[in-house]
């Protein structure tokens, strides 16, 4: 018997006159928390979106250089899709692979500024915590009754409470890099080289191009963010003949990014052509390495650690950390979730998405059921709902927030109904970059990044 089949389902309770004149509160104005205000709205249920940043897809707009490996066609939320149909607005070539910031100006604007959506939407606002209106997770009596308690931080720095009927938590992973020491930490020393490091997705050829034109440069990461930032460096190298490139893998391959079987061609051709950059001696591969200490040199940095069993030490000026990334589950603390071990997602959620078993492509359909919790009405969804697993795709965050709402209005049989067809891709892994990741600097000779945002 299979282990979903040994988990009860979450039973929807009609909720009380006091819950329903509550909205439903949204993590996050990114692509899966405005799909989730598009169906809540289709069924008229009151909702607010509190988003930490000034704009609807804050965190796109940091890597909006990147161009995603999913084609427009897998970008759009359907219900979203209906509201923006009266405003005239469509999208002129589906099999298309937009930018960042593409999919933002051309998708989620005008989402955000939809009538049916703007009003609801919260800038500036931070989520500090999320817990049951006068109760700790300890308590039970009459706990599924209580409204849920977000304590906020508004724009001007006044710290609030307010209440709501569910919580959907949107948040996303995007902040949350994982830490470059192999045993789940920071390196010793750490802190005082930060000003020599760049997180995932530097625009090294805009933005951040100053910092690492004419500069060693090294990349830590085995995945599609680590690559797509390796060949964007690759390009700048062309223009900049000092810039060095190292590539700093855990492992004794540099094979974790695949060609083989990937119906998202931007993404299929990746790995062929970081490859063929190490066979040309353009990017140093560093392999088997891991960090344990960080400490500054002049003008740069030495990462000290182990390299196949013995010490180890590699200079560089800046690196790059492109080690994926994992939710913040601290502003949770007072809700009773119930987390696989491993990938800290649902349970019932993890063994569908288990990066060991799954590609992006190959993850079940999935719902309610499978996001629920202990606790009555809370959900995470979308990439923050994978945990650490890098296996997700926006279509399957659209499916997710279809059948949560569905679940809230009560409608179980269409909650249910859970139908997902995604395109075959190749390997993903816990330190690959994934699926969900953005993956580099796009520039017109790179394929693209990620599957979605």
């Amino acid at each position: 018997m299979a282990l979903l089949d040994l988990m009860p389902a979450p039973v929807a309770s009609r909720p009380d006159a006091r819950l329903t004149a509550l909205p439903v509160a949204i993590i996050g104005a990114g692509p899966i928390g405005l799909a989730a205000a598009a169906h809540l709205a289709e069924r008229e249920i009151p909702f607010v979106i509190y988003e930490r940043g000034n704009a609807a897809g804050a965190a796109i707009r940091e890597w909006g250089h990147t161009r995603l490996f999913s084609p427009w066609e897998h970008l759009v939320d359907d219900a979203a899709a209906r509201l923006l149909a009266g405003t005239g607005w469509s999208v002129s070539r589906p099999s298309r692979a937009p930018s960042g910031a593409e999919l933002v100006a051309d998708y989620l604007e005008p989402l955000a500024a939809h009538e049916a959506i703007a009003p609801h939407i919260r800038r500036g606002v931070e989520v500090l915590a999320v817990t049951r209106e006068g109760m700790d997770r300890t308590r039970t009596r009459g706990r599924s009754l209580a409204p849920f308690a977000l304590r906020l931080r508004l724009a001007d720095g006044t710290v609030v409470d307010e209440t709501a009927r569910a919580v959907v938590d949107a948040s996303g992973t995007w902040g949350q890099a994982n830490p470059l020491g192999s045993g789940g930490l920071d390196p010793l020393g750490w802190r005082d080289v930060a000003d020599r490091v760049l997180p995932a997705l530097p625009d090294v050829l805009g933005r951040d191009r100053a910092r690492v034109a004419g500069r060693r440069v090294t990349v830590v990461g085995a995945g599609h963010s680590a690559a797509n930032t390796l060949i964007a460096l690759a390009s700048l190298a062309v223009d900049e003949p000092a810039t060095r490139i190292t590539w700093l893998i855990r492992n004794a391959s540099a094979a974790r990014i695949s060609s083989d079987g990937d119906e998202l061609e931007g993404r299929g051709a990746l790995g062929s052509r970081v490859h063929r950059l190490v066979a040309d001696g353009r990017i140093e591969v560093v392999d088997r390495f891991e960090t344990l200490r960080a400490e500054r040199t002049a003008g740069g940095l030495r990462l000290h650690g182990r390299r196949g069993g013995e010490a180890a030490a590699h200079d560089t000026d800046i690196v790059v950390v492109a080690t994926g990334f994992r939710p913040d589950l601290g502003m949770l603390r007072e809700l009773r979730l119930e987390l696989d071990d491993i990938v800290e997602a649902p349970r019932r959620l993890a063994p569908l998405i288990d990066p060991n078993e799954h590609s992006c492509g190959t993850v079940s359909p999935h719902g309610y059921r499978e996001l629920a919790h202990p606790e009555p009405g809370f959900f995470l969804v979308g990439m923050k709902s994978y945990g650490r697993a890098p296996t997700f795709l926006l279509k399957t965050g659209y499916e997710q927030v279809r059948s949560v709402v569905a679940w809230l209005a009560g409608d179980v049989e269409s909650a249910g109904r859970v139908e997902l067809v995604l395109p075959a891709t190749g390997a993903c892994s816990t330190d690959a970059g994934g699926c969900d990741a953005p993956a580099g600097a796009a520039t017109p000779a790179t394929a693209g990044s990620s599957c979605c945002a």
